[in-house]
């Protein structure tokens, strides 16, 4: 995560408008209530964490955005890989994770982590261009039965 520390005090001025667009759209999918526990994998700065009213927390490996984030909100943020998340089976009502899926090492490992601890509700998305698009589509459609939107640089899987 080398990459995201660096660039973790100018992460906001470069993707908070995107971000936040794609939050906006993925909330109309869900009804979220003030006690439902959400997760953001992969959460960085918190960009996309911080919008949702309900019990929320997140994770990322890099240090340097999490200490960001932390700066801004009193999430429960964790230093974690997705591919090893620290919390019980079902243990969130919605898990969320945006733009991060092309970053993980282990796609689908992740991918059934999200799935182990989350219950039914979950936003995945990923960039268009990523070279990992085809297999990332081929892992979420055999792990969820989502309903697929195409947004301006994003592929979003609402599950």
């Amino acid at each position: 995560m080398n990459f995201y520390d660096k660039i973790a005090k100018g992460y906001e001025e470069l993707y908070k408008e995107e971000q936040l667009k794609k939050i906006k759209l993925i909330k109309k999918y869900f009804k979220v209530k003030k006690e439902d526990k959400l997760l953001d994998v992969g959460c960085g700065t918190g960009l996309t964490t911080i919008p949702w009213r309900c019990k929320r927390y997140g994770i990322d490996p890099s240090k340097k955005l999490l200490d960001r984030a932390r700066q801004k909100d009193k999430i429960l943020y964790k230093q974690a890989y997705a591919e090893g998340i620290p919390y019980k089976d079902n243990f969130f009502d919605v898990v969320i994770s945006i733009t991060a899926i092309q970053n993980f090492h282990d796609i689908e490992k992740a991918l059934k982590e999200i799935k182990r601890v989350g219950k039914d509700r979950f936003a995945l998305s990923f960039l268009k261009k990523s070279s990992k698009k085809k297999k990332i589509e081929k892992l979420i459609k055999k792990l969820f039965n989502a309903k697929k939107i195409e947004e301006d640089k994003d592929i979003i899987f609402i599950i």
